[in-house]
Parts: C-alpha cells; sequence; structure tokens
C-alpha cells in the first residue's frame, strides 16, 4: 500500500467518498434501517467500489458518518455510479430529506501511514491544503508517540466532484480537508486527534469522534 509525503489530488488517486450528517429524530431508526438493508450493499456493488463503512458518534451533533473507498476518482465520473447517483430509490429519496446539516464530499485520498480498520476513529477538520499538508507530516510520529493508532489518511474534497445533497446550505459551503485516523478505540483516537490538532493551532472543535458500525467489503458481495 503506497504511503506519501504530500497531498494526492489527481484523478488517479484513490476516493472516498464522505457522507456526515444529522437525520430527523422521528425517522431515524427507518434511516439506520435504510443503510443497513440497502444502501450500504447498493454503494458496495458499484464497479470500482472496495468497501462501505457507517459510523456514529454519542458527542457530535452531526452523529452519523459514512465513507465509501474507492479505486480511485474516476469511479465517481463512471456511467454505473451517475446512474445510481442520480437515480436513486424511493427509500433513499424519502430519508434524503429526513437528512440535516449533511456534508456530502467526494474526495482523494492521502495515506499518511498504516492499514485495517479501527473500533474507532477521530475526525479533525483542517481548514486547508496548506494545514492538511502539515498535518500529514505529524501523522508520521503517530506511531511513536499514542497507543493503538492504526492507520491516518487525509481526505482531500474534489471540487467538481463534491455536489451537494439537499439539505446542505451551499451560501457557506466549505471543502476542507479532514484527517482521519483509526485506532483500536475511540478513546486512543482522540487523544492522537487531539495532540495533532494542538500542534496545529486548530480548536478543540475541529476533532470528533465516532464507533464503528459496520464495515462491508465489497468483495464479500
Amino acid at each position: 500500500m503506497a504511503l506519501h509525503t504530500s497531498i494526492q489530488q489527481t484523478s488517479d488517486a484513490m476516493g472516498e467518498l464522505f457522507i456526515w450528517t444529522d437525520v430527523d429524530p422521528a425517522h431515524e431508526q427507518d434511516f439506520n434501517r435504510w443503510y443497513d438493508l440497502e444502501h450500504m450493499q447498493e454503494r458496495a456493488a458499484i464497479p470500482g467500489f472496495r468497501w462501505s463503512r457507517r459510523y456514529h458518534s454519542k458527542t457530535c451533533a452531526r452523529p452519523y458518518l459514512a465513507l465509501y473507498r474507492t479505486e480511485s476518482l474516476k469511479v465517481f465520473t463512471s456511467d454505473t455510479y451517475r446512474q445510481a447517483f442520480t437515480k436513486q430509490t424511493e427509500w433513499s429519496v424519502r430519508n434524503f430529506s429526513r437528512m440535516h446539516n449533511t456534508q456530502r464530499r467526494v474526495a482523494a485520498v492521502t495515506l499518511a501511514f498504516g492499514a485495517g480498520t479501527g473500533a474507532g476513529i477521530a475526525l479533525v477538520c483542517l481548514g486547508s491544503v496548506a494545514v492538511a499538508e502539515q498535518a500529514l507530516a505529524r501523522c508520521k510520529a503517530l506511531t511513536q508517540t499514542a497507543e493503538g493508532i492504526l492507520s491516518a489518511k487525509i481526505l482531500t474534497p474534489d471540487t467538481t466532484l463534491s455536489t451537494p445533497l439537499p439539505s446542505e446550505s451551499t451560501e457557506q459551503r466549505v471543502l476542507e480537508p479532514y484527517l482521519i485516523i483509526e485506532a483500536t478505540s475511540v478513546h486512543e483516537a482522540v487523544k492522537a486527534a487531539s495532540t495533532i490538532a494542538k500542534q496545529l493551532g486548530l480548536p478543540d472543535t475541529a476533532c470528533h469522534s465516532f464507533d464503528l458500525l459496520w464495515d462491508l467489503q465489497s468483495g464479500d458481495l
């Protein structure tokens, strides 16, 4: 697995679809059933997708996060993906309408180090590519300074491919990079993220944590 010393932003870079949202509490049960019984499998089955993962946060006001890895950003311009994105199921349309404060990003993936899926992740909102470059350099020291850290990556949104969902306001939309740290526990992920955020001069509010709900490998379908 190739690791990088600078942020990847080419169409050949591995891609990741990033959906971060809140949902109407009155429909939360149906929202979770939709993800678990239809949407995760539907996306993971698209040619070029490698896996689908869902996360939940006990502390974040936007508590649901879904990540989908692809072989490259080019997958998001394929006819198969375009058809899936533009011709959603009725169940999908209903649940999209129930989302609040959603962020949809299609991002290039820059692997800092490591591999594997942790029990929890930390997400750091980096603000700019310049800060993301600094974060990438500092990630190298995580394995020496923190326990249970499995991997770290930077997600850099593509401005053309990151089409917003209806529940996201476009007036003050910021396509900032994210740092995601995988760890054997949320506690360890948060400690590592807080250390890097402090080094970068970022506020505590830039850090968020999530427990893994489900990892679905495309090869298992």
